[in-house]
């Protein structure tokens, strides 16, 4: 059904969950994974003075390393579970449309990603890049959204209750 799909990754806890749930939907469906970690330079903002402010000021070559560390863990997983991976690495501003790109690229049938990855201003300067994707992707797009830990007790079962 889905002969390479393609997921995309920024290292986060959620991105990790979402490779996790991708080789075991891959491996179930006999499908490839195309690992796409992108390097994005931090945004540049215009102060009210005028002058452009920037942000951590990370050189291209750290981010790209940190991109290949994080598609190299996503390789290493997927060989654990005998699953077939090409680890790629990209630059770019707008992860979204690198995704998008990457798709046409490699012939992907399907992207599978984390719900999120940025919060707070980050993602208010950046947009949603799961939201792009969705908007724009020219094939289906699996979001992967983590659970939330159980906090409590559950319900009780209505039906249980009657017995």
């Amino acid at each position: 059904m889905y002969e390479r799909i393609l997921v995309p990754t920024d290292g986060s806890d959620i991105a990790n969950e979402a490779v996790k749930a991708a080789i075991d939907f891959a491996r179930i469906c006999g499908s490839e994974i195309v690992a796409l970690g992108i390097a994005q330079p931090e945004p540049v903002l215009l102060t009210a003075e005028g002058a452009l402010g920037t942000g951590s000021g990370v050189g291209v070559d750290v981010l790209l390393e940190q991109a290949k560390r994080d598609v190299d863990r996503v390789a290493a997983a997927a060989a654990a579970a005998g699953v077939r991976c090409t680890a790629l690495t990209g630059y770019a501003y707008s992860p979204a449309d690198e995704i998008i790109e990457a798709v046409k690229r490699h012939r992907c049938s399907l992207i599978f990603m984390g719900s999120h990855g940025r919060r707070g201003l980050s993602r208010l300067i950046a947009g949603s890049v799961t939201q792009r994707v969705l908007a724009y992707a020219p094939v289906p797009v699996m979001v992967y959204r983590p659970q939330p830990p159980q906090t409590g007790q559950a319900a009780p079962d209505p039906a249980q209750a009657r017995a």
